[in-house]
């Protein structure tokens, strides 16, 4: 077994794109870290569950649970607007405050039965133009090449999240030091602050590990605590990353 490096911060996120809790200890299975991406938006003009690559003003809202999670329960969470207005997941004013803010028609949902597939249906695109709409929503210049997307789960063409979920396509997101250091050498006027990336798990790497290291990580286990995590692929990134969020400035050179 191969030490790579200690735990330097867990994080998770009540709701889907929302700024969410630090944690010193979790519970994880399956579905990743208990509570996690409990609770997301959907946009009612759109007809799909969106996130702030399409909402952006979400980033400047914090969620933080009322209580503990378990495996399969998602809680009311405790949501702060950038105003200061404070509410609850489960409120009956929710949408309205979150509509206001988004400046349409929105409402919050907590996670719901695999079975129940509809609200995971995409809607229509933005943009007729699919090239354009998936440049503008994965962040890339007309001169950049899209991402590869053939690794993802196949039901994502149809779906927003895996079914019984509100992930983008899988429930855990590791990142390293030795990457965030390897990216600012690369670009040093730009602030790569782990929570541009929405990190589960930030990994103090070892010294001696450089470059992006967890890219190099695919189809292998990586063991915290008492948990073993399967690494799938490196994550597709998106435009979240470049955006401003309190205490970080957009910048599109992240990218």
């Amino acid at each position: 077994m191969q030490v790579i490096g200690t735990v330097k911060e867990i994080r998770r996120y009540p709701v889907k794109s929302m700024a969410g809790e630090r944690m010193q200890r979790a519970n994880i299975s399956a579905r990743g870290i208990y509570g996690d991406r409990g609770w997301a938006i959907r946009d009612e003009k759109a007809g799909e569950i969106r996130n702030a690559r399409k909402l952006p003003a979400l980033l400047h809202c914090t969620a933080v649970y009322l209580r503990e999670p378990d495996a399969d329960d998602a809680p009311p969470a405790q949501i702060t607007l950038p105003d200061g207005t404070t509410f609850r997941s489960d409120s009956a004013e929710a949408n309205a405050h979150l509509s206001k803010l988004l400046g349409r028609s929105v409402s919050i949902w907590p996670i719901q039965p695999p079975s129940e597939r509809d609200l995971l249906r995409r809607g229509a695109p933005d943009n007729p133009d699919m090239m354009a709409e998936v440049r503008a929503v994965f962040g890339r210049l007309e001169n950049e090449p899209i991402p590869d997307f053939s690794t993802l789960p196949t039901q994502l063409v149809e779906f927003t999240s895996p079914f019984g979920t509100f992930f983008d396509a899988f429930p855990f997101n590791v990142l390293t030091t030795a990457s965030l250091s390897t990216l600012s050498r690369r670009n040093p006027s730009a602030d790569f602050d782990t929570r541009r990336f929405r990190p589960n798990v930030v990994i103090e790497t070892e010294s001696g590990i450089e470059g992006l290291a967890e890219a190099e990580w695919s189809g292998r286990t990586l063991r915290i605590g008492a948990t073993r995590i399967k690494i799938e692929m490196p994550c597709v990134r998106c435009v979240i990353p470049t955006l401003d969020q309190p205490g970080v400035k957009k910048d599109p050179s992240v990218m």
